[in-house]
Formats: structure tokens, C-alpha cells, sequence
């Protein structure tokens, strides 16, 4: 049996493969609990100094997480959902938190889990096939694995909109963003690889070595609008903004919006501005498990699932159907922290 995660130390260098070509490396608990291992394993081991983060083949980095089985889960008990929850967001705070330096490769698709991979990293490369996104609120999820950190801290309101519209960006656009501190050609990352394996000293100088200059990032030329009509924390102020704009680029946005579930849609504007104000990145974590335990149960979750992923008649029937109907005491209860004896909690490290 092939795994679905290749771990190996090449010269100096941990080199972590995301190996599920069939499912884009979608993740699932066991690749997590892998990773996991892996990155433990090499914190106090002098041969490793440094890690690489890439796919082993295919078409994409990481398309994000195992949603059938969220869905079918949560359409239960929410145990193996949970569990899946719980292992994934310790493997992301376990590489915000590593003390050894880390480059993840968004080559081709990096959304949702993806993201978590890559975003922690201290060096994040993207090339001209990176597409990255998190679609989340058009299935009924919330742009989790510490989307409510990274995005919070993206330049004006560009987080928001990424959050709300599920928008992708190429490479360009995520080095613009600061998403990617390198923007390299994809057929130089193999030499870039080989010669980090054996000068983990040298990260810095190998990749600006290799990088080139990103062609023009088309999100920089709709920063005004975005800034302007996704300035507010409450979701009806921006939907309201779009549609008195009356704009080519507003009318697009909004008719997405249509599509995205509004429960989901004020999670994650609320997620965004208690994130922005967190003080470490495990209490971002520690809440966004909350609110996962919670969704992953959710009628929209189910139903956007069903509509988008399994039965793929693109017409979710979001229950409440409207922003208004998703109230703040909605929110709060989806908000609201978990007994001790259920929340997440970091990995404890030893070193």
C-alpha cells in the first residue's frame, strides 16, 4: 500500500510529500497524525536543521480536507469529524510554533488544508500554477485552520473578501498579498529543494536566488473596492454596499455571495475580527475548534455537501436562508467556548 504521506531526510533537510494524487493530497486524520510525527521526530534531531513541505505528484498542493468524511460525520455523532478537527489544528499550530525553518511549496491547488500547511511556514513559495482559496462558506464550513489569524492580518480588507467570496488567487497575487514571501518558476523548485536539502543554512539566498518578478497582481487593481465595500464586521452593511456600488465588479461579487451560505458567511466576518485580536495563534486554534465542532453538525454543512460535493446540483438550500435570520444569538452559541474536558488544546513538545 502506497502512503498517502512520504516522509524522508535528504542531506540536512526533513522533506514531508503529500502523497494522494487521487484526492488532490486532500488530508485526512492519519496523513495529519504523519506529519505530526514526522515534525516531532526531527525537532531535537541534529541532522535535520530545516523542512520542506511539497506534493509528491499531481496537479495540486493540497485541495484541503477529507469533506466526505466531515460531512458524513457530522451527519451522525461528529466524533471522527472532531477527531479529524483536533489532529489537523495541532499539526497547524505545531508548525506555527517549529523551531526549525520550514518551506512549503503551494504548487498548483492550495485551499483549505492547504492553506493550514502552508501558511504557518516561515518560507511559503508560490509559482505560476499556484491557485490558492478558501471556499469554505459555499459549503457551509468557515475558512478554518487558522484562517481566522493569517486572514485578519492580510493588507486592508482583502482577508474578508477572500473569506466571504472564496475568491482564488494566482501566485502573483499571493506574493502581492504577503500570502507568499517567494515567487519562483514551478520548474526551478526542484533545484530549489535539492539545494536546500544540502544548505538548510542558505534558504534565504537559494530562493532569491531562483525567484523572479511575479507579473502584476490583478487584486491590487480592486484593493480600493474591496477596501471600501468590505470594510464592515456586519455582513448586511457589505451586501448593501455591493448592490448601492452598482458596479460590474460589485454585481459579480454579490452574485456570488448569493451562492455562499449566510450562516457561514457571519462566522467567518466574526471569526476575522476576534482573530485579528487573539494573542497567540493557540488560542486562534482553540476557537475555531470550538466553532468547527459545532458547524461540522450544522444543517448547512450537511446540505452544502450534498449539494456542491455529492449530489453537485449547485443548489444548497441554506437554513436560515437569509443574513437576517442568522442572529447574533446563533453566533454566539456557535462562538462560545467548549467545556475543558472537550476543547483543543496544543501538543505538548518536548525538547
Amino acid at each position: 500500500m502506497t502512503s498517502d504521506v512520504i516522509t524522508r531526510v535528504e542531506g540536512r533537510t526533513g522533506i514531508i510529500s503529500l502523497n494522494r494524487p487521487s484526492a488532490i493530497h486532500a488530508l485526512t486524520t492519519a496523513m495529519c497524525q504523519a506529519m505530526t510525527e514526522a515534525l516531532t521526530g526531527w525537532i531535537n534531531d541534529p541532522a535535520v536543521e530545516a523542512v520542506i513541505i511539497d506534493h509528491a505528484e499531481g496537479r495540486g498542493f493540497c485541495a484541503g480536507g477529507d469533506i466526505r468524511m466531515l460531512a458524513t460525520s457530522g451527519a451522525k455523532d461528529g466524533v471522527e469529524a472532531r477527531a479529524f478537527f483536533f489532529v489537523e489544528y495541532r499539526l497547524n499550530h505545531l508548525l506555527f510554533v517549529y523551531p526549525k525553518p520550514v518551506v512549503a511549496f503551494m504548487d498548483g491547488i492550495t485551499m483549505g488544508g492547504g492553506v493550514g500547511l502552508s501558511q504557518p511556514a516561515r518560507y511559503r513559495v508560490a509559482t505560476e500554477a499556484t491557485r490558492f482559496a478558501m471556499p469554505e462558506t459555499g459549503i457551509g464550513l468557515f475558512p478554518d485552520v487558522g484562517g481566522g489569524w493569517f486572514l485578519s492580518r492580510l493588507p486592508g480588507r482583502t482577508g474578508q473578501f477572500l473569506a466571504l467570496t472564496g475568491a482564488r488567487l494566482d501566485g502573483a497575487e499571493c506574493h502581492a498579498l504577503g500570502l507568499a514571501t517567494h515567487y519562483l518558476p514551478s520548474d526551478t523548485l526542484a533545484n530549489a529543494k535539492a539545494q536546500i536539502a544540502e544548505h538548510p543554512d542558505r534558504i534565504d539566498d537559494i530562493l532569491e536566488s531562483l525567484a523572479v518578478e511575479p507579473p502584476p497582481a490583478r487584486i491590487l487593481g480592486n484593493r480600493e473596492l474591496i477596501d471600501r465595500l468590505f470594510a464592515s464586521d456586519r455582513y448586511e452593511d457589505i451586501l448593501a454596499a455591493l448592490e448601492a456600488e452598482g458596479s460590474e465588479w460589485s454585481g459579480k461579487e454579490l452574485a456570488t455571495l448569493a451562492h455562499k451560505s449566510p450562516q457561514t458567511c457571519k462566522v467567518a466576518l466574526r471569526q476575522l475580527k476576534e482573530g485579528a485580536a487573539m494573542p497567540d495563534f493557540a488560542s486562534e486554534m482553540a476557537q475555531e475548534y470550538a466553532i468547527g465542532a459545532r458547524v461540522v453538525q450544522r444543517h448547512d454543512f450537511i446540505e452544502g455537501v450534498r449539494a456542491l460535493i455529492i449530489e453537485k446540483d449547485n443548489a444548497p438550500r441554506w437554513n436560515p436562508e437569509t443574513p437576517e435570520g442568522v442572529t447574533d444569538a446563533l453566533l454566539d452559541s456557535i462562538f462560545a467556548p467548549l467545556p475543558a474536558d472537550q476543547a483543543w488544546t496544543p501538543l505538548e513538545i518536548a525538547r
